[in-house]
């Protein structure tokens, strides 16, 4: 399995889609090229795992997660050729990685907006604390590692995501809400 996560506090807990699984792991900056070059190299039977903060261009990486700003996409339009040869075989868990895969024809599952920051939660007023935002999102990722290591069906996952909300707070409702199968 590749996992391209750029190290980043606010998505840390995404770590337990792939914590204790034999993976390459990809944590660091790395150029267009050798990020095509390491997609290339990945079996199509492997999984490849997209994981952090993006938009409807790709995923992002910045060099200091105390800024706001981001420093690149470090996967997006470039890659997407070799990330089609994949088939269903992705999962991508980023702001709009939804929206991605559709432009770029992609197939797997992919989250849509994912609040992981306050500043997320602000901007599309969901009620929430710091610690609830903490304590859900490392239960929803641990939940969705569940369900990929139970070998659900990746076009099952959106409604069992959906089933394993306990907490129905507005917060939890928009996450375990934004997940596709494409």
């Amino acid at each position: 399995m590749l996992v391209i996560h750029p190290k980043d506090k606010t998505t840390a807990m995404l770590s337990a889609l792939y914590d204790g699984q034999e993976a390459q792991i990809v944590d660091d900056c790395r150029s267009t090229k050798e990020i095509a070059h390491l997609l290339h190299h990945v079996s199509t039977t492997e999984r490849i795992m997209l994981l952090g903060h993006g938009c409807d261009k790709g995923l992002f990486f910045r060099a200091d997660d105390s800024r706001d700003e981001f420093d690149k996409i470090i996967v997006g339009h470039s890659h997407a050729f070799h990330l089609r040869r994949h088939g269903g075989n992705i999962v991508a868990v980023w702001c709009n990685a939804d929206m991605f895969a559709r432009a770029e024809g992609l197939h797997g599952l992919f989250s849509g907006m994912i609040i992981s920051e306050m500043s997320e939660a602000e901007l599309y007023q969901v009620e929430t604390t710091q610690e609830e935002l903490d304590r859900e999102n490392i239960k929803l990722a641990r939940r969705l590692r569940t369900l990929l290591d139970e070998r659900i069906p990746m076009s099952d996952i959106p409604k069992r995501m959906q089933a394993m909300d306990d907490v129905h707070s507005p917060l939890t409702t928009f996450n375990y809400n934004n997940f596709y199968y494409l």
